[in-house]
């Protein structure tokens, strides 16, 4: 190498002080350095997922949390914590044991999402697997598709080892839909509006019998989670509508209405009457608020609202003109921020470093939905 002297040493240094002084846009636009992204962990959840343990010592918010916190991934944290209720037979919403359709069976929807890894999975009308939502991520993770259904979905389910039980119905399921069925059973033959009340009426009357409220009729557990880089994950699971119609299928497994999880803007899923919310896309909507700036809250109302504005069936509609339907949105954002809100007063379930607890959420309307 041909040694420089001092005066071309200092021509070199000068020519290095001015490139570095000319704005980058000269050169053409400059790399993006970003900041390691860190947030606190959090998990929402509907009220359900900080009830029930399964015989173990966890709620769902529990598990997901300690799941999260010690690194795990979040899809996986959030349907761990899910599992729980799936299984435990005491939850009479979801999995294992939940209030079957009109025909005594039950047929189950879940869906996922992971936000980092932009994938998504479904599964509805699944029968005999208690865990729809496992399912649902292995859609997620297999297949190209993001839902599969009815036989479908089971043999899918079969093929991957899981187990198919011949009925997921327990003592407490079967003697409910039985006495639902005896008691419906004679009103087959009224007026179709008639019999819609008259059904409706019997169906809260066993289900306060049984200890569920009637906001929780429709099922379902919604959670979601927030990993300390910013992963943004949710899971969505049900048994459906109590003594639904063979075949229903709900707002759940759908991919915008029961579940969205965007990982620059965050997740939003429901709990509640899914007709409504799958005319609303309302999951969707929640979230596309929080990416125009909207705080989880403001955003969760804004869309109730226009749920309420959208309901003018008669049928739908309580004495006092207001939807006579629960419904109900666990949010979350990328900056940690959350809310719990609903058409009408209720809790939600909340698990940060804190600890676990329910808190109220923000209510749309006053009083219940039922006059």
């Amino acid at each position: 190498m041909k040694p420089i002297n001092r005066r071309q040493f200092v021509r070199a240094g000068a020519a290095v002080a001015a490139a570095a002084a000319v704005p980058s846009r000269a050169f053409g636009q400059a790399p993006t350095v970003l900041a390691p992204k860190t947030v606190r962990p959090l998990v929402v959840c509907s009220a359900n997922g900080h009830q029930y343990r399964n015989g173990g010592a966890e709620t769902c918010v529990e598990k997901a949390f300690a799941m999260i916190a010690s690194g795990r991934d979040v899809l996986d944290a959030v349907i761990a914590g899910v599992t729980l209720n799936e299984q435990d037979p005491l939850d009479m919403t979801v999995g294992f044991g939940a209030l079957p359709n009109a025909d005594g069976v039950l047929q189950l929807d879940a869906s996922c999402m992971h936000g980092p890894l932009k994938r998504a999975g479904g599964v509805s009308a699944l029968e005999g697997v208690k865990t729809p939502s496992l399912v649902a991520r292995a859609v997620a993770d297999r297949t190209d598709h993001h839902l599969l259904t009815g036989a479908g979905a089971q043999a899918f389910a079969r093929r991957l080892g899981f187990e198919i039980l011949p009925d997921l119905n327990t003592e407490a399921s079967r003697k409910a839909w039985f006495e639902w069925k005896r008691q419906t059973d004679p009103l087959h033959y009224l007026d179709p509006e008639d019999r819609e009340v008259a059904v409706r009426k019997v169906s809260l009357a066993i289900l306060r019998r049984l200890g569920v409220e009637p906001e929780h009729a429709y099922g379902t557990i919604n959670c979601n989670g927030l990993g300390p880089k910013g992963e943004v994950c949710g899971v969505t699971t049900t048994a459906g509508l109590a003594w639904k119609i063979p075949g229903r299928v709900g707002d759940s497994p759908i991919l915008g209405a029961g579940l969205y999880v965007d990982n620059a803007a965050g997740a939003a899923g429901s709990t509640g009457r899914g007709e409504a919310n799958l005319y609303n896309l309302s999951s969707f909507l929640v979230v596309e608020l929080m990416r125009q700036g909207l705080h989880p809250k403001d955003a969760g109302l804004a869309v109730l609202k226009r749920i309420k504005a959208n309901t003018i069936e008669k049928r739908l509609l309580n004495s006092r003109g207001l939807p006579n339907f629960g419904l109900n949105f666990y949010i979350l954002n990328a900056k940690g921020e959350h809310a719990g809100v609903g058409m009408y007063p209720s809790r939600y379930a909340v698990c940060t470093e804190n600890g676990a607890e329910t808190r109220p959420v923000e209510a749309l309307c006053e009083g219940r939905a039922e006059d």
